[in-house]
């Protein structure tokens, strides 16, 4: 059995929005590259919520070689806005970007105890109270001095650094 008018020669199967909107894949068909038969989902989703219509006038009003990664972009927004429809892909950048926040806190929290602890250590080793330049064996080298600048500036972002709180 020929087809004429058929997709590619040989090609058995339409694309898969051929296939959804039950319509003939033609050789121009400007769905086929981007929505494989192997692959229905992805124009299922992406029908429901832009429509055939409006895809295809989307994809046809790009250059080539952006059409691919438009397709991808509208695959992803339609998973997600099936998945939140109020928010999409909006909320799930917002959530990541909140986890973002709050493990840069956690970071700073722990630098600064590291640094604390690092003070606490070096406190210990120059004989208990005070800086070095204090102690009775005066025990100061550049080292010594870098530490307390580093002690200082960690001390600032710790006393910054609010603990956030998480609702989950």
């Amino acid at each position: 059995m020929k087809e004429s008018g058929g997709r590619k020669q040989g090609a058995t199967s339409p694309c898969a929005a051929c296939k959804l909107l039950r319509r003939r894949c033609t050789q121009d068909c400007v769905f086929s590259p981007y929505f494989p038969s192997d692959e229905p989902h992805k124009f299922a989703s992406v029908h429901k919520v832009f429509g055939a219509s409006n895809v295809n006038k989307m994809i046809q009003e790009l250059q080539e070689y952006q059409r691919g990664d438009a397709v991808s972009s509208m695959v992803y927004e339609a998973n997600a806005r099936i998945k939140d429809p109020i928010y999409g892909c909006v909320g799930t950048i917002s959530s990541l970007h909140h986890q973002i926040e709050f493990l840069h806190t956690q970071l700073a929290i722990a630098q600064a105890e590291l640094v604390h602890m690092k003070m606490q250590q070096f406190s210990s080793m120059s004989g208990g109270g005070g800086t070095a330049a204090n102690s009775p064996k005066n025990v100061w080298s550049p080292s010594s001095q870098h530490l307390q600048s580093e002690v200082y500036s960690e001390f600032e972002i710790y006393d910054s650094v609010q603990q956030p709180q998480i609702n989950i």
